[in-house]
């Protein structure tokens, strides 16, 4: 094995340094191949798989946000139903009121005629 401890001349160090000759020697690169910070071979380049990482992590949150948003509606939608089936129990109840105090006073006033009725009989029972 061969090992080269002489200093490299300065042109091929500012070459080095300027990241040419590395995007040179890089054919993955090139093929839209990248290695990650654990050596393993990835088609997307680092940037862009770390941003698809956060985007799935916000997708996440999102997709729970919403699920319980869901669950909070869900049970102010029937908290809702039950309010609206008790004020409807509640009208029915003040439509069956009402109807019932109709009807006692057409009672009362059908009792006063028959009472007029009667009273007019026994007066003119009594005017003979």
């Amino acid at each position: 094995m061969l090992c080269f401890t002489a200093p490299l001349p300065p042109s091929i160090t500012q070459l080095l340094e300027t990241g040419l000759v590395a995007m040179a020697k890089d054919p993955l690169a090139e093929a839209g191949l990248h290695f990650d910070e654990l050596n393993k071979l990835r088609v997307l380049e680092p940037e862009v798989d770390q941003k698809t990482t956060e985007l799935k992590e916000e997708c996440e949150d999102f997709v729970d946000k919403i699920s319980q948003f869901q669950k909070i509606v869900g049970g102010l939608i029937e908290l809702v139903d039950e309010l609206a089936k008790e004020a409807e129990t509640e009208k029915m109840k003040a439509i069956g009121a009402r109807n019932l105090l109709k009807s006692v006073a057409k009672q009362r006033e059908a009792q006063q005629q028959q009472l007029q009725a009667l009273i007019a009989e026994k007066k003119m029972q009594l005017e003979r």
